[in-house]
């Protein structure tokens, strides 16, 4: 054995015991954060394992699956060189966001969103790589489905809604004293729906049967950031706040032409969009391998 090979492992037994004498001593610190306490009910406590081990008996397997689902395909699209332009995936963002967005479902920032349109465009072109659309095909589908690609300018609102046009008044003063619009709109605001997301009602247009006409027509006066004084609506009086506002915007059929090729793709192969038709080719093995079947 040359000398260069044994030094090789002697280096390597070192950090290996380095490793083990380190983890020795963590162990009991680990342990010891096992038992904190994380919330207490009269006598009995909830240590930090029994909560985790019970979030992860919960909702374990569906995250790791998440996970590995994201990897999947970030793996296959660069082995197939499948790239979306940031482009495209605005794109979806704007048409996602004006007519599918609501409160209450909305992922936590923009970048969430873009973060799952990106996902999904890439595991839709993986799905479909293979499979053939004609123009013809995609021009008609255009042509029937036009309305899908003429986006109204829409709104993302939270409101206020209150019984009387006074009460509306002594909202509006405290919001100008420096009062939180969300907190204000869970302890005052009568409309449930809105009040439990802090008056958030996501992204509205004017054609949004939801909503009451009079918000949206008022939202159209304000920029980024405001909010209006009493608007007269039909369970009482609403202040508006105006969080983002799209401009409408018809997509020629050159700029939806790969979504358009995709959709009916799938529709032809009449498959789950789920990159788990990739797990094999990925070679994935994980940790409920044996409970579930991939």
């Amino acid at each position: 054995m040359e000398k260069k090979q044994l030094w090789y492992i002697i280096a390597g037994l070192a950090i290996l015991n380095a490793i083990t004498l380190v983890m020795l001593i963590a162990k009991p610190a680990i342990l010891e954060g096992n038992k904190e306490t994380v919330a207490e009910i009269g006598k009995e406590s909830i240590t930090r394992q029994e909560w985790l081990t019970e979030l992860e008996e919960r909702y374990g397997q569906e995250t790791l699956r998440d996970l590995i689902d994201q990897a999947v395909v970030k793996q296959m699209a660069d082995e197939y060189n499948i790239k979306v332009s940031d482009e495209a995936v605005e794109r979806e963002l704007t048409i996602y966001k004006a007519m599918y967005s609501s409160a209450g479902n909305e992922p936590k920032s923009e970048e969430s969103w873009k973060q799952q349109i990106k996902y999904s465009l890439l595991l839709e072109e993986l799905l479909t790589k293979d499979v053939k659309v004609s123009e013809e095909d995609m021009k008609s589908f255009y042509e029937q489905n036009n309305s899908l690609f003429d986006i109204p300018a829409s709104y993302h609102l939270s409101q206020i809604v209150v019984e009387t046009n006074k009460e509306a008044e002594s909202a509006v003063k405290e919001l100008k004293d420096g009062s939180s619009f969300t907190a204000l709109a869970m302890e005052r605001s009568i409309d449930e729906f809105s009040a439990n997301e802090g008056g958030d009602i996501g992204f509205v247009t004017e054609e949004d049967e939801l909503v009451s006409p009079e918000v949206v027509h008022a939202a159209k006066s304000l920029k980024s950031g405001e909010w209006t004084g009493p608007v007269k609506v039909e369970n009482g009086y609403a202040i508006v706040y105006l969080h983002e506002k799209l401009e409408g915007k018809k997509y020629a059929y050159s700029d939806v032409k790969n979504q358009i090729r995709r959709q009916i793709a799938l529709e032809q192969m009449d498959i789950p969009v789920s990159a788990r038709a990739f797990w094999n080719d990925a070679e994935v093995s994980w940790f409920y391998g044996d409970k579930e079947k991939k």
